[in-house]
């Protein structure tokens, strides 16, 4: 565990994500899953760190918020300005209204407007979304029977912002749930 992933974990138990409840356990066991799975692809260390810090702003699909959007610096200062921009993207993505068409427009649900997001960030947010939905999908049969073929398919739309490996797990956890 890196320094800076120490002190993410320690903000995360300050801010009482080891007593969160979430599918798998605690919020906190599933953002250090989500963490290992990037790692596991080779993702970079800013990545990571987004993906353990995924749920700090909450997001559209858990909307329990660990911190409040007036204090993004605080996050910033732990994690770093590239890993809370993507923690912030992931956390204001408006799904209903960013998934069918991501790489050409973004709804961000915080500030209620649009955007045709930056591809770097597009592929970011791809892969954080894989490995955090393949985390419950991987635990769950019941979640992967119910909401595998949805995600394969919308996985499957991802394909072009995804890295190989992102995509290989995609397979090996969803495939069965069709």
């Amino acid at each position: 565990m890196t320094e800076r992933t120490g002190q993410v974990v320690e903000l995360l138990r300050r801010l009482g994500a080891d007593t969160v409840p979430h599918p798998g356990g605690t919020l906190l066991a599933h953002l250090e899953r989500v963490r290992a799975r990037l790692s596991g692809w080779g993702a970079r260390p800013a990545l990571q760190l987004a993906g353990l810090g995924h749920a700090f702003y909450g997001t559209d699909g858990f909307p329990t918020a660990l911190l409040p959007l007036d204090r993004r610096a605080e996050l910033r200062a732990v994690i770093g300005p590239e890993a809370e921009a993507i923690v912030y993207f992931y956390a204001s993505c408006d799904r209903k209204a960013s998934y069918p068409n991501l790489a050409d427009h973004f709804h961000d649900r915080f500030t209620g407007t649009g955007r045709v997001p930056e591809p770097g960030l597009c592929e970011d947010f791809a892969e954080l979304t894989v490995a955090n939905e393949l985390d419950l999908a991987a635990r769950d049969p019941a979640f992967r029977a119910e909401w595998g073929p949805g995600l394969l398919a919308l996985f499957a739309r991802f394909r072009p912002l995804l890295s190989e490996p992102a995509w290989r797990d995609c397979r090996a956890v969803l495939l069965d749930a069709t």
